[in-house]
């Protein structure tokens, strides 16, 4: 379904509850968030919105939602309808980033505001520092989602696969020291990442191995560019 243009989680959520409806000849599911965020293995939060997200784009037609559960209905891609000028604008800046609205953004939800946090961080991993690949990358909340970690740039950096599904839950700091036990990280490159959290939360948007040097802010000039891109 190109055209909704689904996120990894709506997707995960999307399948999943096909699975235990239309493929198993059931027009209507009745499911709690908590069941479907157990078996996608994603947080409520990001469940929830990805539910909310998919009933305005008409993957699902809601039909009732009360304490014990929400009951929807399950459509084929070829039962939705292409998604309605109307219904983008209600997807917000999420879908359509305007520019000064920076801080607004969901950065997980189109692929070039994806991309953009993968350029800023110079072909290396955010934690490890390992050389960056397009096949095993992905965007890890250094703020776990569970923890109410947001979307926003100040708080998605690129990780390789091993580095994401170790992390888990552990607090990012926390991460970078078992990376440092392991003999994964040495010594300067642990402070250095230690730096590198705190310069990301602050919104500075540096990259592996920047320094506070003068000289290092032009490096960011790329991704800087490409963030303004993304916004246009």
């Amino acid at each position: 379904m190109p055209r909704l243009d689904l996120t990894l989680a709506e997707r995960a959520v999307y399948s999943h509850l096909l699975r235990h409806s239309r493929l198993e000849d059931r027009l209507r599911l009745r499911f709690s968030i908590l069941w479907l965020a157990r078996g996608v293995r994603l947080s409520t939060g990001s469940v929830r919105l990805a539910v909310r997200r998919m009933v305005t784009k008409g993957a699902l037609r809601l039909v009732e939602r009360t304490k014990a559960g929400h009951v929807v209905e399950v459509r084929l891609p070829g039962e939705i309808r292409a998604v309605r000028p109307d219904r983008i604008a209600a997807l917000g800046p999420a879908r359509l980033p305007r520019a000064g609205n920076l801080e607004e953004m969901d950065f997980l939800q189109t692929k070039p505001l994806r991309e953009a946090i993968h350029a800023r961080e110079r072909s290396v991993y955010f934690y490890c520092l390992r050389r960056l690949t397009a096949r095993v990358r992905c965007l890890d909340h250094v703020v776990p989602a569970v923890r109410r970690g947001s979307n926003s740039y100040r708080n998605l950096a690129s990780a390789c696969a091993e580095c994401n599904s170790q992390k888990g839950e552990t607090a990012a700091e926390g991460f970078l020291r078992l990376l440092y036990r392991d003999g994964r990280l040495t010594a300067s490159e642990l402070t250095g990442r230690l730096r590198a959290v705190e310069a990301l939360a602050a919104g500075k948007l540096r990259t592996a191995l920047h320094s506070e040097d003068a000289k290092d802010q032009r490096r960011d000039a790329p991704s800087r560019s490409l963030l303004r891109e993304c916004m246009s």
